[in-house]
């Protein structure tokens, strides 16, 4: 996710704040009734909804209470200074949807790691009777705020990075130091380790060494080490990209081919400058047609390789070559290539070839592979067939055995693509097509290989070009070309206390407790589960630690080492004070995720459900006052939680209707989705477009947020709702002309394409659409690709299906739910 624009700012701070309106909702047959004044155990008041549970009540019968009550998110526009550390205690970080700009004062950023807890359960039983997960979102190369200090490189020479000599945790702000320095004790194992002499220092009269706020690795809570000659299982290889394009029938007809062209060849300038910077490219159709890019050569030359069952590349060719060498070269093929192939007749595509023949050529290196595809892979290794229209039926006549269609066909490219994360070859495959290409199979490369999967319905350059130049400019990918002694990529540790129970996102795990990934960027998140082992004790504090050995696309070697250290705590009202609503949230839309292609949708969506009424009957039962039946109470810090679950029931990914690619696709991109942009993903954000001239100067960029209810929309209006994806423009039926040409170039919605590409026009209100639509690009680091959607038509019927506190076919609205989930609660209570 997140395809950042040209322009794109190198941090995105969204402008969500979960919050509620103050006031009581009161339900007919209870005058008067009030929510309690205190919770139990020191708990601040909550949001109440009060209704009458009359027996054999109807759930529609609730309409009578006031929607503008019931919790939802509002805008925080004020920029929080947040200091992870505060009188020598863990803070409670700021909501990952608002701005804000981090002082590492010894805890990690959170948006590096973020917890779904800020305080840990003592025992395991204890996070059991709150029904919430236990669970770290780690994101290692988030982008920080352009204000915040950039991370400290430490180089601790030959002696390298100062580690527990058990289990292996480098040196952080939590180790203490004991017996006049020549001690340290590791805050994960608990063991005592002996003082290297290079590293002696004495201790002042607090325990702390007199060095500490002078060494980056002591006082802050990420820092980055030099990798010494022990980690480097070989010598740092250079940044490679190769290119395969997809040149059959329908690619060039439709003009895949040459968007993907064109878009390729205005990358280049973005890629990282150097010798180490190597690039390759190959096309294929029912063959894989290799090209040598030779200075020295009048035109490059192609070689035609016909086996695609058992793939070879061609020997002693230059198939990759220094971008500084060849770009002459690459430019003119590139912008030869669709007029070479312009009367391909070939509908075949070789897609599992060409990505074999391509990993071939990028073996001794590692790299990026980017793979441009237009068609079902139909022949050749790991050939594929529709399965949509099976598919379709077996979902809408609710066959049990439907999600099997949402798995991979068989395990063809699983197999390659595991090959691939052993030579850190990443996978990053763009697919223009509207019809079935079965992105179930197809997506397990790239989240094998720590890629990503980018759909679209329908060619654009812009498109094309914005998610190259994600993927290849030099601020957000880091390509890691080797392993650690263990050997691994990416370990979380943690105290001793807990141990982790998974992993999940984008990568290859080939031991339960290690993952390796050959290439990991800014927007990546791997989400660590974790269990108890043992007890903790009150007002201690759990440790963790994620290290990453990488290296950096200019060649150096390096281990970021990002720490978090939180308090424990043996009160169930604390857990719930503190728990963190988007962290967890984002942890329940990754479980749905990875159980639709094993259980059915009702099934996930019923676990979904579960899993809030779970949490909320906790709190009721165990932690607030004693208070009316009649009552719903929400945590504080969990009360959109209920909003959410519901968006995340009628999202794309667990709704019964839709294309079988469309599911999956989601599924990919939540994989490795970010807390950031977790919510918005299920739970967009809609905008009123049209009275924008209304608003001062002087006001935020993006105006509030409205309701996602088909109450807010006027015939005369135009909405955008965005998702952080993609942008949906809703234009009512009795909107002015004039303002259709103010904003579009035209004055009448018949012929109007389906996606926009925004222009700005010489009036007011064209320049407060661009820069509300710029605004979320720079917040979202997306290119948010734009949709027309008319009133009336089937994208009309698409949006209204995304504003989720309406009702719905099979599915509730917000108040319909906020009953359900009470008499839930009500029903586990007796």
């Amino acid at each position: 996710m997140g395809v950042p624009g040209a322009n794109a700012p190198a941090f995105r701070p969204p402008g969500w704040q979960g919050q509620t309106r103050p006031g009581t909702v009161r339900m007919p047959g209870m005058p008067g009734a009030m929510p309690p004044n205190a919770l139990g155990q020191g708990m601040p008041s909550t949001p109440t909804m009060p209704y009458s549970p009359h027996a054999g009540a109807q759930v529609s019968t609730p309409s009578k209470i006031d929607p503008n009550q019931i919790p939802r998110p509002i805008t925080e526009t004020s920029v929080v200074i947040f200091e992870t550390r505060q009188a020598g205690q863990a803070a409670v970080p700021p909501a990952a949807s608002s701005e804000f700009i981090v002082k590492d004062t010894g805890n990690c950023s959170p948006r590096l790691m973020r917890c779904t807890m800020n305080q840990i359960p003592c025992t395991g039983d204890l996070l059991t009777t709150s029904g919430m997960p236990l669970a770290i979102m780690v994101q290692p190369f988030a982008l920080p705020h352009p204000s915040e200090e950039a991370i400290q490189l430490v180089d601790f020479g030959e002696m390298g990075p100062i580690r527990c000599s058990r289990c292996k945790a480098y040196i952080n702000p939590f180790m203490r130091f004991v017996d006049q320095g020549k001690i340290f004790i590791c805050n994960l194992c608990g063991f005592s380790n002996d003082t290297p002499r290079e590293y002696l220092c004495n201790l002042g009269p607090d325990g702390r060494r007199r060095d500490a706020d002078d060494r980056p690795e002591l006082c802050r809570g990420t820092v980055e080490f030099i990798a010494t000659k022990e980690f480097l299982v070989r010598e740092p290889m250079p940044a490679v990209y190769f290119f395969l394009v997809d040149v059959s029938m329908n690619a060039i007809q439709t003009g895949a081919t040459a968007a993907a062209c064109s878009a390729i060849s205005q990358s280049l300038s973005d890629l990282p400058e150097g010798p180490r910077t190597m690039v390759g490219i190959a096309t294929f159709d029912s063959t894989i047609h290799f090209y040598s890019l030779k200075r020295a050569q009048q035109q490059p030359l192609m070689l035609i390789v016909p086996d695609i069952q058992d793939v070879y590349t061609p020997l002693q060719m230059d198939l990759i070559l220094p971008v500084s060498e060849c770009r002459d070269s690459l430019e003119q093929l590139l912008e030869s290539i669709p007029s070479m192939f312009e009367n391909n007749r070939v509908a075949d595509s070789a897609f599992g070839a060409a990505m074999k023949a391509g990993f071939l050529a990028m073996k001794p290196t590692g790299g990026k592979l980017l793979v441009f595809q237009s068609v079902l892979p139909s022949v050749g290794t790991g050939s594929l067939s529709a399965r949509e229209t099976d598919g379709r039926s077996n979902i809408l006549s609710g066959d049990k055995e439907a999600h099997k269609l949402l798995q991979p066909v068989d395990k063809t490219l699983k197999t390659m693509a595991l090959e691939f994360a052993e030579y850190q070859v990443c996978v990053d495959v763009f697919l223009t097509t509207q019809s079935y290409t079965d992105v179930a199979s197809i997506s397990v490369v790239p989240s094998t290989t720590g890629g990503r999967v980018c759909l679209s319905s329908i060619v654009r350059f812009t498109t094309i070009f914005h998610f190259l130049l994600f993927l290849t400019q030099p601020n957000s990918s880091t390509i890691s070309d080797g392993v650690s002694p263990d050997p691994r990529g990416l370990r979380l540790s943690c105290d001793k206390g807990l141990q982790v129970q998974d992993y999940s996102g984008n990568f290859c795990k080939r031991v339960p407790t290690d993952i390796d990934l050959p290439v990991i960027d800014s927007d990546k998140t791997i989400m660590v589960s974790f269990k108890h082992d043992d007890k903790f004790q009150e007002n201690s504090e759990c440790g963790f630690q994620c290290a990453l050995l990488y290296t950096t696309v200019y060649g150096q070697r390096r281990i970021r080492v990002i720490n978090i250290s939180l308090p424990c705590t043996s009160m169930l009202s604390n857990l719930f004070r503190c728990a963190d609503l988007e962290a967890q949230f984002t942890y329940v839309v990754k479980q749905a995720a990875n159980g639709i292609p094993s259980s059915s949708l009702s099934q996930v969506r019923d676990q979904v459900t579960s899993t809030c009424i779970n949490i909320l009957q906790s709190y009721r039962q165990y932690c607030a006052s004693v208070s009316s039946s009649g009552q719903l109470i929400l945590p504080e810090a969990l009360k959109l939680l209920p909003l959410y679950t519901l968006a995340l029931t009628k999202s794309i990914g667990l709704r019964n209707d839709g294309r079988l690619d469309d599911r999956s696709y989601w599924v990919s991109i939540v994989s490795s989705v970010s807390v950031s942009l977790a919510v918005p993903l299920v739970f967009p954000r809609m905008i009123a477009l049209h009275d924008l001239t209304s608003r001062d100067d002087e006001d935020p960029l993006i105006p509030n947020p409205l309701a996602l209810n088909s109450e807010n929309i006027q015939d005369n209006g135009i909405y955008l709702l965005e998702n952080g994806e993609d942008g949906f423009i809703h234009v009512g039926n009795a909107v002015n002309p004039a303002t259709l040409e103010q904003i579009f170039g035209f004055s009448s919605l018949a012929g109007a394409p389906n996606l926009l590409v925004l222009e700005q026009f010489d009036n007011v209100l064209s320049r407060k659409v661009n820069e509300v639509v710029n605004e979320i690009r720079r917040q979202r680091c997306s290119y948010l690709r734009l949709r027309l959607c008319q009133k009336g038509d089937p994208s009309g019927d698409f949006f209204r299906s995304l504003l989720v506190e309406d009702k719905a076919p099979g599915g509730l609205s917000y108040v319909e739910f906020l009953v359900h989930v009470h008499r839930q609660i009500q029903s586990k209570m007796t």
